[in-house]
Protein backbone atom coordinates (compact mmCIF):
# COMPACT_ATOMS: atom_id res chain seq x y z
CA UNK A 1 0.00 0.00 0.00
CA UNK A 2 0.77 3.69 -0.76
CA UNK A 3 -0.14 5.91 1.58
CA UNK A 4 -0.57 9.80 1.22
CA UNK A 5 -0.86 12.03 4.01
CA UNK A 6 -2.71 15.54 2.94
CA UNK A 7 -5.43 17.52 3.46
CA UNK A 8 -5.50 19.43 0.98
CA UNK A 9 -4.20 17.75 -2.14
CA UNK A 10 -5.08 14.84 -4.14
CA UNK A 11 -2.96 11.94 -4.20
CA UNK A 12 -1.12 10.35 -7.00
CA UNK A 13 -3.39 7.35 -8.72
CA UNK A 14 -3.07 4.21 -6.44
CA UNK A 15 -2.39 6.21 -3.57
CA UNK A 16 -4.39 5.91 -0.52
CA UNK A 17 -5.07 9.02 1.17
CA UNK A 18 -5.27 9.93 4.77
CA UNK A 19 -6.08 13.29 6.10
CA UNK A 20 -4.43 13.04 9.78
CA UNK A 21 -1.37 11.56 11.05
CA UNK A 22 -2.94 9.33 13.33
CA UNK A 23 -4.65 7.84 10.38
CA UNK A 24 -1.42 7.40 8.72
CA UNK A 25 -0.12 5.91 11.78
CA UNK A 26 -2.62 3.28 11.90
CA UNK A 27 -1.91 2.32 8.84
CA UNK A 28 1.93 2.06 9.17
CA UNK A 29 1.24 -0.42 12.26
CA UNK A 30 -0.60 -2.75 10.30
CA UNK A 31 3.19 -3.33 8.25
CA UNK A 32 1.05 -3.21 4.56
CA UNK A 33 2.46 0.26 3.80
CA UNK A 34 5.32 0.28 1.33
CA UNK A 35 5.83 4.22 0.63
CA UNK A 36 4.22 6.97 2.26
CA UNK A 37 4.33 10.91 0.98
CA UNK A 38 3.72 13.37 3.93
CA UNK A 39 2.23 16.93 3.76
CA UNK A 40 3.61 18.64 7.39
CA UNK A 41 0.64 21.18 7.70
CA UNK A 42 -2.55 19.34 7.79
CA UNK A 43 -4.79 22.25 8.97
CA UNK A 44 -6.53 21.91 12.33
CA UNK A 45 -4.23 21.46 15.29
CA UNK A 46 -5.95 17.87 16.01
CA UNK A 47 -5.06 16.38 13.11
CA UNK A 48 -1.12 16.31 14.07
CA UNK A 49 1.41 17.00 11.34
CA UNK A 50 3.41 15.11 9.22
CA UNK A 51 6.39 15.40 11.43
CA UNK A 52 4.28 13.41 13.86
CA UNK A 53 4.39 10.59 11.91
CA UNK A 54 8.25 10.94 11.09
CA UNK A 55 8.78 11.07 14.96
CA UNK A 56 6.62 8.45 15.43
CA UNK A 57 8.78 6.13 13.17
CA UNK A 58 11.79 6.98 14.48
CA UNK A 59 10.97 5.49 17.84
CA UNK A 60 9.47 2.76 16.44
CA UNK A 61 12.62 1.88 14.04
CA UNK A 62 14.93 2.51 17.00
CA UNK A 63 13.22 0.89 19.53
CA UNK A 64 10.99 -1.67 18.23
CA UNK A 65 13.12 -2.15 14.98
CA UNK A 66 10.12 -1.40 12.96
CA UNK A 67 10.63 -1.82 9.50
CA UNK A 68 10.30 1.62 8.01
CA UNK A 69 8.58 2.55 4.26
CA UNK A 70 9.98 4.61 1.59
CA UNK A 71 9.40 7.96 2.77
CA UNK A 72 8.94 10.62 0.75
CA UNK A 73 7.99 14.37 1.69
CA UNK A 74 6.09 16.84 0.00
CA UNK A 75 5.40 19.30 1.97
CA UNK A 76 5.63 23.18 0.75
CA UNK A 77 6.58 24.19 4.39
CA UNK A 78 10.58 24.49 4.03
CA UNK A 79 11.15 25.04 7.60
CA UNK A 80 8.98 21.72 8.33
CA UNK A 81 10.82 19.94 5.40
CA UNK A 82 14.37 20.51 7.18
CA UNK A 83 12.95 18.66 10.03
CA UNK A 84 11.47 15.87 8.15
CA UNK A 85 14.45 15.54 6.06
CA UNK A 86 16.50 15.43 9.13
CA UNK A 87 14.08 12.75 10.60
CA UNK A 88 13.59 10.50 7.50
CA UNK A 89 17.62 10.30 7.66
CA UNK A 90 17.65 9.21 11.14
CA UNK A 91 15.21 6.24 9.73
CA UNK A 92 17.23 5.12 7.49
CA UNK A 93 20.47 5.24 9.93
CA UNK A 94 18.42 3.43 12.38
CA UNK A 95 17.19 0.77 10.23
CA UNK A 96 18.56 -2.38 10.99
Amino acid sequence: MKVYLDDMRTPPDGWVLVKTAQEAIDLLITNNVEEISLDNDLGEEENGTGYDVITWLEKEVYENNFIPPVIHIHTANPVAREKMEAGARNIVRFKK
